[in-house]
């Protein structure tokens, strides 16, 4: 192997492991993205950059089987039932982590109603 492709992938090296810890910091897979910033080092760390937090993202609560699921699901992964979209959203793990209380979110122009605690 010669010189210059040592330190391309050196480059690239580096350029995955950079992606994959910004990925990780945001909530995503460390591998997923080191993999896709090592193979375009500079566009795939700009990608992982630039995308969103998943624990910032709203959830729900599965009416089957009570699981606590991403918003945007349509199918809940432990039972199977599939999900309408909810007026009330549960407030996301990264303010639930700041605050004490739990917070509801709701679409516009929905009321807010208390929830009951699940039993």
């Amino acid at each position: 192997m010669s010189s210059s492709g040592l330190g391309l992938l050196v480059i690239m090296f580096f350029f995955g492991l950079a992606g994959g810890i910004v990925g990780r910091i945001k909530g995503s897979s460390f591998v997923m993205w080191f993999t896709i910033s090592f193979a375009v080092p500079f566009f795939g760390l700009l990608t992982a950059v630039l995308y969103r937090y998943e624990n910032r993202e709203l959830r729900r609560q599965c009416p089957r089987c009570r699981r606590v699921v991403r918003l945007h699901d349509a199918v809940c992964m432990t039972c199977g039932a599939e999900l309408e979209f909810p007026d009330v959203a549960i407030a996301p793990v990264a303010r639930q982590r700041v605050t004490t209380s739990p917070r509801v979110t709701t679409s516009p122009g929905v009321p807010a109603s208390p929830r009951l605690p699940a039993e």
